[in-house]
């Protein structure tokens, strides 16, 4: 099954924006205004993601933000990969924010 993939550097400013890293990733760094759910908790937390709009899927590279995206486009989301991940947005100089306010954040 075929899925709609974008660049980090095309997800629109007031998009929904789903990080599907385990915790230490999204602690370490994540874009500000990210929802963080974990790839692994997904089936548990299906109730946190909104049911009208779209869901753009951002993982550390993109392989599980695709697995993701296809499985929520099969159960009946409108979800969008993003291509490259939080490596790419971090080499696009786009916003990082971590939750440790001590250090710069970075990708995990």
């Amino acid at each position: 099954m075929s899925f709609e993939s974008v660049g980090p550097t095309e997800v629109p400013e007031n998009a929904h924006l789903i990080d599907v890293r385990e915790d230490q990733e999204w602690a370490a760094g994540h874009a500000p205004n990210a929802q963080h759910i974990a790839a692994s908790g997904l089936l548990e937390n299906l109730d946190q993601l909104p049911e009208d709009g779209v869901l753009y899927i951002i993982c550390r590279s993109g392989g599980r933000s695709a697995q993701v995206t296809q499985w929520l486009n099969q159960n009946g989301f409108d979800a969008i990969n993003v291509t490259g991940g939080m490596d790419q947005w971090f080499m696009a100089d786009l916003p990082l924010v971590s939750d440790d306010d001590s250090r710069e954040p970075y990708v995990l």
